[in-house]
């Protein structure tokens, strides 16, 4: 048995590959439009697993799906989350910060933090290796919205 990916539903395209791939850092390895279906298919994979991910497809990846015809879709929460491990948790949520995006559950710990995508589906940012030591504004920033 082999993980091949997760799939979330996506509204706009747009702002999906602006969150996944500008601010958080993902690559996008293929796209698959079906007119029959209606969808498209976009797979990205993280920087570290691209090279696995485009030459045989042994490395994890996010599926994004984006249905041409409108759907509402609710409960990003209850989906549970994406998980990503980054080298600088700190320098993570900066970067994510200055583009625009919330940071739901700062890094306090040095070890963990939380953002949401446009679709509301919930991201763990884990610190690669050890918990980097705590740190302001990290350690005093108070979690914001849900995760």
């Amino acid at each position: 048995m082999q993980y091949l990916h997760t799939m979330v539903r996506i509204t706009d395209v747009d702002a999906s590959l602006d969150f996944y791939c500008n601010k958080l850092g993902l690559r996008e390895i293929r796209r698959m439009d079906s007119e029959q279906g209606r969808y498209t298919l976009i797979f990205l994979a993280a920087p570290d697993d691209v090279g696995r991910a485009s030459s045989d497809d042994k490395a994890p990846m996010l599926e994004l799906t984006y249905n041409w015809d409108p759907e509402a879709y609710a409960g990003g929460r209850n989906f549970g989350h994406l998980a990503f491990r980054v080298d600088d948790i700190y320098a993570t949520c900066q970067r994510l910060m200055d583009g625009g995006v919330t940071i739901n559950r700062p890094p306090r710990d040095g070890r963990m933090a939380f953002v949401k995508s446009p679709d509301e589906i919930s991201i763990e940012l884990l610190q690669k290796g050890d918990s980097l030591a705590p740190a302001e504004p990290w350690s005093s920033m108070e979690n914001t919205g849900s995760w």
